[in-house]
Order: C-alpha cells, then sequence, then structure tokens
C-alpha cells in the first residue's frame, strides 16, 4: 500500500455532498425522496469500478445494493453486509443556527441534518471503499454495501422491502454493522468507552379509540368519549414502568461502573448512570419498558360533543418484555378504550462476542489507545431490525472520538445536528483498519 493512502481523504467532503441533498422523510406525505443522494452514492461507486443496483418500490424512494468482491477476499468467509440509510427526519431551518442542508463547516464540525443521522457513516464506508479501491487493498471479507431508503418511517420502503421482495441483496450475509454505535464517552484523558450496540427495544406504535355517544355540548354527558381517551391517556403517561436490567445493559453498567470506580448497585443503577452526562436520558430510556401519548385527536367544533376520540401512543419494549407491555397497556386503557397496532417492530438482540467484536476492539484501540469497546442496548430502532429477520447478527458501530463537551445524542433528529471534521476522519481510519480484520 503506498505510503500516501488515506481511507479519510474524501470523508469531510463526501459528508457535506450527501447533507447538501436533501432526503427528509415525512412519513405518509410527499417529500424529496432518496432517488438524488442514491444517484450520487451509485457514482462514487462507480468512479472506482464498483457496479451498483438501485432499487425503487415507490418513484424516488431508492436504496442502493452493491456487492464489492475485489480480487485478494477470502472468498471462505461469508460477505459482511455494511449498511446506512440515506433519509433524514425533516427540519426547519428557522430553528438552526446554520441552514440544515448547507453543509457547512462552522467551528470545526460538519453542520447539517443527517451528520449524526446517519449520513456520516455513510460518507466513512464511501471514502474508505473509494480509497481501497483505489489502492488495490482488498478487504478481509467480502463486502455488501446497502444504502437504504426510509430508514426514519420505519423502512418499509426500504430495509423492510428488501427483505420481503429483494431478498437475495443479503444472501450469504451472517453479521452487519451500522448504527448507532461506536461513538465515545469520554471516562478520563487516557480512557474512553465506545458504545458498540448489541441489541435495540421492540417498537409498537399504538392507536387508542374511545368511542362514546355524540350529543349537545349544553348537556351532560356521561358517554364521552374524550373524557374516557383523556384518562387512559394519562394514566399510560404517568405510569411508571417498572425496571429491567438485560444482559447487554448490566454489561454495560458495570462497565461504566469499573471506567468510573465506582460500586454498581444494580437496584439503584441511576447513581452509576448519573456519571454519564447527556448520554443518560438514552441510556436510561433502556431500563424498562416505556410508553409515551404522542398524539391526540377528536371533535369538529366546541359545542358539538364527539362519537369518537384517537391518541396515538410510541411504546418500545425491551427484548423479552414484548407480551409484558401488552398486558400492562391493555390494564392501563381500561374496558372503555381499546387499541390497534400501526407498526410494530420487535426488539432484537445479538452476544457481544466473537471475531467481529474482536476486530471492533483492535480497531479502534490502534487509533485511540484509550478505546475499550462495550455493548450498550440501543433505546430506538434502525434498519438491523429487517435484517435480524433472516438471522444476520448486527451491531452498530460507526466509530467517532468525540470531544468530551459535545452533546452527540442529543442531536439525534434535534436541531443543529454536527459531527467535528476530525471525529469524521478518525471514523474512517478505524474502518479501515476494522475491514482488513474483520
Amino acid at each position: 500500500m503506498s505510503a500516501d493512502y488515506r481511507p479519510e481523504a474524501e470523508v469531510v467532503e463526501v459528508c457535506q455532498q450527501l447533507i447538501r441533498i436533501d432526503t427528509s422523510n415525512f412519513g405518509p406525505e410527499p417529500g424529496p425522496g432518496e432517488r438524488v443522494a442514491a444517484e450520487r452514492v451509485a457514482e462514487l461507486l462507480d468512479e472506482v469500478g464498483i457496479a451498483s443496483e438501485l432499487l425503487e418500490p415507490e418513484p424516488h424512494r431508492t436504496s442502493v445494493v452493491a456487492r464489492w468482491v475485489p480480487e485478494g477476499v477470502d472468498m471462505s468467509l461469508p460477505a459482511l453486509l455494511v449498511h446506512g440509510h440515506l433519509d433524514v427526519v425533516p427540519a426547519h431551518a428557522d430553528d438552526w443556527s446554520v441552514p440544515p442542508f448547507s453543509g457547512e463547516i462552522v467551528d470545526g464540525c460538519v453542520w447539517g441534518r443527517g451528520a449524526v443521522d446517519m449520513k456520516d457513516f455513510d460518507a466513512m464506508v464511501l471514502s474508505v471503499i473509494r480509497a481501497r479501491a483505489r489502492a488495490g487493498a482488498a478487504p478481509r471479507r467480502p463486502i455488501r454495501l446497502i444504502f437504504t431508503a426510509d430508514e426514519e418511517a420505519g423502512a418499509g420502503l426500504g430495509a423492510r422491502w428488501l427483505i420481503e421482495n429483494r431478498r437475495d441483496v443479503v444472501e450469504g450475509c451472517e453479521e452487519a454493522i451500522g448504527e448507532v454505535g461506536g461513538f465515545s464517552l469520554t471516562v478520563r484523558d487516557d480512557l474512553r468507552l465506545y458504545l458498540i450496540q448489541t441489541a435495540e427495544k421492540g417498537m409498537a406504535w399504538l392507536k387508542l379509540i374511545a368511542e362514546g355517544r355524540a350529543g349537545h355540548g349544553s348537556v351532560r354527558h356521561h358517554e364521552n368519549a374524550i373524557t374516557q381517551l383523556s384518562a387512559a391517556v394519562a394514566r399510560i403517561g404517568a405510569y411508571n414502568w417498572p425496571r429491567k436490567i438485560t444482559d447487554p445493559q448490566r454489561a454495560f453498567l458495570e462497565a461504566v461502573a469499573e471506567a468510573f470506580e465506582v460500586d454498581l448497585d444494580p437496584d439503584h443503577p441511576e447513581q452509576t448512570l448519573d456519571r454519564l452526562g447527556s448520554i443518560a436520558r438514552m441510556v436510561g430510556a433502556t431500563m424498562s419498558n416505556t410508553a409515551n401519548p404522542t398524539m391526540l385527536s377528536a371533535g369538529y367544533k366546541h359545542n358539538v360533543v364527539p362519537g369518537r376520540a384517537t391518541a396515538g401512543i410510541d411504546g418500545r419494549f425491551l427484548p423479552g418484555s414484548e407480551d409484558e407491555f401488552y398486558a400492562t397497556i391493555t390494564d392501563l386503557i381500561g374496558d372503555d378504550v381499546r387499541y390497534e397496532i400501526i407498526a410494530h417492530h420487535p426488539s432484537v438482540e445479538t452476544e457481544f462476542s466473537g471475531a467481529l467484536v474482536e476486530a471492533m476492539q483492535a480497531s479502534l484501540e490502534a487509533e485511540d489507545p484509550g478505546a475499550r469497546a462495550v455493548p450498550y442496548i440501543f433505546s430506538g430502532g434502525t434498519d438491523g431490525k429487517a435484517w435480524h429477520r433472516v438471522g444476520i447478527r448486527c451491531f452498530g458501530f460507526a466509530p467517532l472520538r468525540l470531544p468530551p463537551d459535545l452533546d452527540f445524542v442529543g442531536m439525534f433528529h434535534g436541531v443543529d445536528e454536527r459531527v467535528p471534521t476530525e471525529s469524521l476522519e478518525f471514523g474512517a481510519r478505524v474502518l479501515d483498519r476494522f475491514l482488513d480484520q474483520a
């Protein structure tokens, strides 16, 4: 490999390019789609001799699939799936300090929607793959690249559609890396924990429905749908879900306790979480099931009692706790309200062990001697849920060494989303080393 080989050379520029392509996902509402971004990704791959396929279940809702099997890979090994999504959640420019689709570099960071979730990792992958292809540097094993549409709205037009209609795109893959993991948590100058996602909570989006008797607003109504629904929503919102520490959560808490040299009290883990700063909120959400009211709809006129009222609930359940979650919801809503499941994704979990995990630790440590990889469970969801359906072990490994004072987790779906340029370059170098060992 030549002395001027730099896997990080293009990562900042590619990240800027992708951010400047608006791929806002408005769910069921029309949006720009991912087509333009997918075409740019395909161009970047084609420039270095990697052919790709664009797949669209609907116009402009585009995913990119490529197989990279250069001379020198170990064909006896299964392909590694490296995946990222191209869509982003919407951004309102008036709320931002820097225009959200500008990709500007300010204060040493690339700013814009997707800088954290997850065009940063897309750019790392493309920068590394392009550098390797130009240099003739084969990875250890074949690589399957997938850049999906629609992750931010449940993946029905992206990863889930691929599994249901083009399962061949992941045929032969047994392991995968993607979001959300690999970012650092600084303990002290010589120690940083890098959080590797090994599990995700399941998701249940529920529609609560109360039906009563419509009538005039000036008289008493004992079958008021709004009253019935409001009581159920209030009970769900106020419910204190019992704490449950899963195996990956326990491993994470034990690693944090050891790093900070404190004793872990399983009955009062908040004392350990208090050490984590801004990340504590996300980690805390993985210590129980959760259900948050997010939408309400009822009525059309002040003097008319409606016969129907509905509410939206965002429910998340831990691995092994799905039945308990639904039983609790049934108890909380009572006999006067029912629910429908609008969207459902199972929880997923894999062990923090094996050669792939060892490669993560080794590649991190080579670029940061103070690195220590630790497992954690993610409170949200990723495309990993779709790949898990066909037996692929999924890890969140998008490596970033972050400044200690950067509220990285708070920028997921937040305003002023940004990623340090040095973190992007670090991530590209780590990913490059990882592909030699994975």
